[in-house]
């Protein structure tokens, strides 16, 4: 991308930051309360239910690499542009199928077998997940082309990141009314919550409906050529009038090539790990850990998202300033402040403080290691979505893995939990948070012997080695497919 591209306004920014709003409304519903909708109100038991959060994680890794690929390879419908393309057809295979994962299969009975119930949501799990890596894919892969400079890539990823928080607040919030306004008052989950998670689910689909015809309205793809570059990219390869030629650019198999893809794709599995797998079990841990109200799995969620929000707003100054590898490490330092939080301090009134540094840290590590990666895509773009999907699916598969070993180990087999599930929940929460926080910094170590670049384009077959002695400064900038 020719660096002389124009700033966003804040009207595009905010217009493209929405983009992603529906995914993460639904993703906020899907990694809350999935697992204690499934468990705790329809009676499905733990291994049962974390088969259906795996097959969902499963088909979004597979999914991405896939759209990834296809996304780059394809030029759109017409003029609309090949990422919004995509984006399109994701946001209605979301919209038509996610209300039905939340919602009991039709004309069931409290007597129906288990494994029913697994091939009733199966298909609906299937296509709520290729529609909602589509829509992830194709807005990621958007970051690179519109803006250039780095600390502007890091401000609209804040901007993406503060409506993830807004998304999360929101799911949180309307979830916390409908508890409160509940008829009956009852403090425990049970099957008389269904219509609550239904109403919750439309919600969550009108209010990401109107947020994806904004984007759509609002955001302006750049117009590609014949390759399916950029049209600001069409200069040649080499600029003779500098002295200097222009680097090439990566296809989607020199990145299989370089370490640093592999290193950026552990550091944003470990990223995901934490953000998602605390985000699946907090709610467990609060219901049968701490023993607290229901509503309270809608209150300490709102306040993590809350001061993620907050925190949000100093990711430019403060990656500017300290650099990307300290805020990260800032961020990890936070969330082992919660994990030893959590581990001493189980106590109802200490859960703020320890929602608040979940919240604060994950959104840090999560602003940084999506900058990292469009910092190693560079001008790149036109294999982003490859590298967006390769990135995406290490994190679908290691978080759905993730979930099954945890219910596989899990102490209660029947559908309702027991005494043990209280102590359980309280290592899982401890463990998920504190031991993968502690290989993150092991990898974000590495850094420092291995920097995130692109180390050699001779090796990764992308450019001839120099032919000549003109040559032997620079090589042979040719493109070899």
């Amino acid at each position: 991308m020719a660096e002389g591209l124009p700033s966003l306004s804040i009207c595009s920014r905010l217009s493209y930051a929405v983009g992603h709003f529906l995914n993460d409304l639904c993703a906020s519903m899907w990694f809350t309360y999935l697992l204690v909708y499934y468990h705790t109100v329809l009676a499905i038991n733990n291994y049962h239910a974390g088969i259906l959060l795996l097959i969902g994680q499963i088909t979004d890794g597979f999914c991405t690499p896939l759209i990834g690929f296809e996304s780059d390879r394809t030029r759109g419908c017409g003029q609309y542009g090949k990422r919004k393309t995509w984006h399109l057809i994701g946001s209605t295979c979301v919209i038509l199928s996610f209300p039905f994962i939340f919602n009991p299969p039709v004309g069931s009975s409290d007597n129906i077998p288990q494994w029913i119930k697994l091939v009733y949501f199966t298909p609906f799990i299937v296509i709520f997940q290729f529609g909602w890596a589509s829509v992830q894919i194709s807005h990621l892969s958007l970051i690179p082309e519109l803006v250039a400079n780095k600390h502007e890539r890091v401000e609209i990823t804040a901007f993406r990141n503060a409506f993830t928080v807004v998304a999360n607040i929101t799911v949180y919030a309307i979830a916390w009314v409908l508890f409160h306004f509940q008829a009956g008052g009852e403090n425990n989950l049970g099957k008389q919550d269904i219509p609550l998670f239904r109403t919750l689910a439309l919600a969550v689909v009108g209010l990401g409906f109107v947020s994806s015809l904004f984007f759509h309205i609002g955001t302006q793809e750049k117009p590609r050529n014949e390759e399916g570059l950029i049209s600001s990219e069409t200069s040649p390869l080499i600029d003779n009038s500098s002295g200097i030629p222009s680097q090439p650019l990566l296809r989607w198999k020199h990145w299989l090539k370089e370490f640093s893809f592999y290193h950026v794709a552990f550091i944003y599995m470990c990223t995901r790990l934490i953000i998602n797998l605390s985000q699946v079990y907090i709610a467990m841990y609060l219901t049968y850990t701490l023993m607290l109200p229901k509503n309270y799995i809608a209150t300490i969620p709102l306040v993590m998202y809350v001061s993620g929000f907050l925190s949000s707003f100093l990711m430019k100054p403060v990656n500017k300033y300290i650099g990307r590898n300290m805020t990260y490490f800032l961020g990890l330092v936070v969330i082992l402040s919660f994990a030893y939080w959590v581990w001493f301090f189980q106590i109802e009134k200490g859960i703020f403080g320890a929602a608040i540094l979940l919240g604060s840290g994950s959104t840090t590590i999560l602003v940084t290691s999506l900058s990292m990666t469009a910092d190693l895509i560079g001008d790149n773009t036109q294999s982003g979505a490859f590298v967006y999907g390769s990135m995406s699916f290490t994190d679908k598969v290691a978080n759905g893995l993730g979930v099954l070993i945890v219910q596989s180990f899990h102490p209660c087999k029947t559908q309702s939990c027991c005494a043990q599930c209280g102590p359980y929940y309280h290592l899982v929460m401890v463990l998920v948070t504190g031991c993968i926080a502690c290989v993150a910094l092991l990898a974000l170590g590495a850094t420092r012997i291995w920097p995130i670049k692109i180390r050699n384009r001779y090796d990764s077959g992308l450019i001839a080695s120099p032919t000549n002695e003109k040559n032997k400064e620079f090589g042979d900038y040719r493109v070899i497919n």
